[in-house]
């Protein structure tokens, strides 16, 4: 492999970029538009939400309670723990969005009349599944303390009500984005949207182009390899790639006011994990399409499902079930946990290992199936 042969169509390629200004202009303002544009929100509603219980009491009214927790649709109970360590560890790994605990006294502080405080721990990185849960959880213990009363009245007797009656007291404790700013959450996720949408269109346009313009049969006949070729024309989108990632996250932070809890060389590390896949998935575009249109075409087809399944616009917890399936075959899925998790929680590499494998997986095979039909086509 020649590193001065792959210089040259580096260069090449920068040149090309040079003279075209829809290209330029693309690079550009593409990412500051989108930022703006979907930078202001999206509303939505959550069920199901996957839920842990910390019981303490485990006696016949801390489970009625969790009941009505779970017949609610809201919570789905995927878990019992034994610490606040565990709830936390649980919600940091993206495998619980909320976790209650429900103290040893429960039922005694029922019985003597008082207020039994329930606590319950949310994911408030996602604003629109941490308000979903503050007012079902509300209205459901609103509900089972108003059962309570009408049983205390019923034994007493109306004439008793001066006496305590007993209440469950709900005491919410929201983790990673206590004011619940829905940009918190949507301009990482908008991050990895436009880093894999711009880079996977642009390369999507590299080979196609060449075979418009007549050129591909003037590089086949020079000493160029085809791994070569392959890579002088990924490498300058690589560089692009990231010049829009610092773009993205420069206007995130300086602009939206989101704070990055989590190491950013982390970030952009794992972000080229995500960004070789979504290279791939363009130079794959680019080696099945005769034309620029049906390029643009078949990324088109692409975008939309990304961003809809990937968790950006809408919670997987508000998917069905095959939906969901399908969203977790989705890269950007992964990549946009990668930015809530570090970004949001400033959780570490151990916490992100199953984002980080199924990316790098992903990427290698998505570039081998590229390289493979991008040296049949020059063959």
């Amino acid at each position: 492999m020649s590193w001065k042969r792959i210089w040259s169509i580096v260069r090449k390629e920068f040149i090309h970029i040079r003279r075209d200004p829809r290209t330029i202009a693309l690079i550009l303002l593409m990412p500051i538009m989108q930022m703006f544009l979907f930078g202001y929100a999206v509303s939505t509603n959550v069920e199901h939400i996957k839920t842990i219980i910390w019981d303490q009491a485990r006696d016949q009214r801390s489970r009625e309670l969790i009941q009505a927790l779970v017949q609610s649709n809201y919570f789905d109970v995927v878990a019992y723990v034994e610490s606040h360590d565990d709830i936390r560890g649980w919600v940091d790994r993206g495998k619980a969005r909320v976790g209650f605990v429900i103290p040893a006294d429960f039922s005694r502080r029922i019985d003597r009349g008082e207020a039994a405080p329930v606590q319950v721990l949310l994911d408030g990185s996602d604003p629109t599944t941490a308000s979903t849960v503050l007012s079902a959880a509300g209205a459901i213990v609103q509900a089972k303390s108003a059962q309570l009363t009408a049983v205390t009245l019923e034994r007493r007797g109306i004439a008793s009500g001066k006496l305590g009656l007993p209440r469950i007291d709900l005491r919410p404790w929201v983790w990673y984005n206590p004011e619940m700013k829905s940009v918190n959450f949507n301009i990482p996720g908008l991050i990895g949207v436009i880093l894999q949408n711009i880079t996977m269109m642009l390369t999507a346009f590299a080979v196609v182009r060449e075979r418009e313009r007549g050129t591909l049969e003037q590089l086949i006949v020079t000493p160029i390899k085809p791994f070569e070729l392959m890579w002088g024309k990924v490498i300058p989108y690589i560089i692009i790639g990231f010049a829009d990632l610092l773009l993205a996250i420069a206007v995130g932070i300086l602009w939206f006011g989101v704070p990055v809890h989590g190491n950013l060389l982390l970030l952009l590390a794992l972000s080229f994990i995500f960004l070789v896949g979504a290279l791939g998935i363009g130079l794959l575009i680019s080696t099945i399409s005769r034309t620029q249109l049906q390029a643009m075409q078949l990324t088109m087809f692409l975008v939309m499902p990304n961003i809809l399944l990937s968790g950006f616009m809408f919670p997987q917890d508000a998917m069905p079930g095959f939906i969901e399936k399908i969203s977790n075959v989705i890269p950007l899925t992964y990549f946009i946990e990668i930015l809530r998790g570090i970004i949001l929680k400033g959780v570490g590499f151990s916490y992100l290992l199953f984002q980080v494998f199924y990316l790098l997986v992903f990427g290698l095979v998505i570039i081998a199936i590229s390289a493979l039909k991008f040296r049949k086509n020059l063959e």
